[in-house]
């Protein structure tokens, strides 16, 4: 741990200079800059309850664990929860839930010092950190404060594993050291699972295997909203890019200009992972000689065949109007993104090799016949094409899906098996 702290420290002005430029680009103030250094502690809100600690990445992460912060406000009617999060949208999603008990600031950056500050301020009775979420000083610090460590949903993807292997050869041990002030984890799948106990995870504090992500419901689309952009959009006609990622673009946007030889009346809808980059993309159609609207801009979206859905929280929206889905993440190396969320809406389900995030669910998919696996444009467009030349073969592709997805969301037993757990750490006896 000494060299990963010393490393850190050394590396810290380049952390801030890095924050700073978000302020610089105005996706950030400098009170944010301050929150991540440890600023405003004092203006969260404290009782004699004990206060639940709960840790996710961004808004997906959050999004699927909104049902667990509920459960345990259900559970404990006294507890008190501060959520932290990395980004500022995810901290403007959970402020706007407006969940009794619940608070939200960004994260506190790895430092000693920052931590330090934090617990002090603080004083959880727990952790509860989603999914990949794993940061060597919190954890270790928390342990020696006797502060218990939970991984909800924890995943590993094999290059991850290889990366923290050869850290822990680096930085002696530190790799080890986390892991091992981990009180209690569920894997969100067998393959993560095995890696962590490869990395030193003990046996003892595993969980039952918990994919937050496969409960998640997204709430219904504004039925006035849907109805206006149903005049615009046949769903058997409409394709839906969702959550793309830098380098998704470009083959998506020739697969659609292919797709436009053999159905012309075809639209599609852009929805990137990170709407921040909504001008890069839009120069990048404007470079390509391609027509579009901008939902960010209240451009109508009749006026073009393609729809720049660059705005957060409407994902249900565009799963409404769109027949066939493309997942992003998966063309490019970003492990895939959640396929629930489609087969909730009966949009047929098409993805990219890269689906390391959900493999189970994509191979249960695929070999059901609910998903189609595309490497390329050409593979893109064509799958579209006949999806959108037969309507009903879609509709049987969503039928499977459902079925092929059923063994793997979670069952109530397993759910009870981490809440028994929870219970079972100082303090929380009251989520019995």
């Amino acid at each position: 741990m000494l060299l990963y702290r010393a490393l850190l420290t050394l590396l810290s002005p380049l952390f801030a200079l890095m924050l700073l430029r978000q302020v610089l680009r105005g996706r950030e103030g400098l009170s944010d800059l301050a929150e991540r250094f440890g600023a405003g502690l004092s203006t969260i809100p404290r009782t004699k309850e004990p206060l639940l600690w709960i840790h996710g990445a961004s808004n997906g992460e959050l999004t699927a664990a909104r049902g667990l912060i509920e459960e345990a406000l259900r559970r404990a009617p006294g507890l008190d929860i501060l959520v932290t999060v990395n980004t500022v949208s995810a901290r403007k999603m959970v402020a706007g839930w407006a969940l009794p008990r619940v608070t939200t600031r960004l994260a506190p950056m790895d430092l000693r010092p920052v931590l330090k500050r934090f617990l002090t301020a603080t004083r959880p009775c727990a952790l509860v950190s989603l999914e990949n979420e794993i940061w060597p000083n919190r954890f270790v610090t928390l342990a020696r404060h006797d502060i218990p460590v939970v991984v909800a949903g924890a995943r590993m993807s094999e290059r991850t594993a290889q990366r923290w292997g050869q850290m822990g050869i680096l930085l002696g041990g530190t790799i080890r050291q986390t892991i091992s002030a981990i009180t209690k984890l569920a894997a969100q799948d067998t393959a993560s699972e095995q890696r962590l106990l490869q990395l030193g995870l003990p046996a003892a504090t595993l969980l039952p295997r918990m994919n937050l992500k496969s409960t998640v419901e997204l709430a219904t689309a504004p039925e006035a909203e849907l109805k206006a952009l149903q005049k615009t959009f046949r769903r058997d006609k409409t394709l839906l890019a969702a959550s793309t990622h830098a380098g998704e673009e470009r083959p998506i946007f020739e697969a659609f200009h292919r797709l436009q030889q053999t159905h012309p009346d075809a639209r599609l809808i852009l929805a990137p992972r990170h709407p921040s980059r909504a001008e890069t993309i839009a120069t990048e159609l404007t470079r390509v000689g391609l027509s579009f609207a901008r939902r960010s801009k209240g451009d109508a979206p009749e006026g073009a065949p393609i729809y720049l859905a660059d705005t957060l929280g409407e994902m249900a929206l565009w799963y409404r109007l769109s027949g066939i889905t493309f997942v992003g993440g998966s063309l490019t190396d970003h492990g895939g993104h959640t396929p629930y969320e489609p087969v909730q809406f009966d949009t047929a389900i098409l993805h990219g090799p890269h689906v390391s995030n959900h493999a189970a669910a994509y191979d249960a998919l695929d070999r059901a016949g609910g998903a189609m696996d595309l490497s390329d444009a050409a593979a893109l467009s064509e799958a579209a094409s006949a999806l959108m030349s037969d309507p009903d073969r879609a509709k049987a592709m969503t039928e499977q899906a459902h079925a092929a997805l059923i063994p793997l969301r979670e069952s109530q037993l397993r759910q009870e098996a981490f809440w028994a757990a929870l219970a079972d750490l100082p303090k929380l006896q009251a989520l019995k």
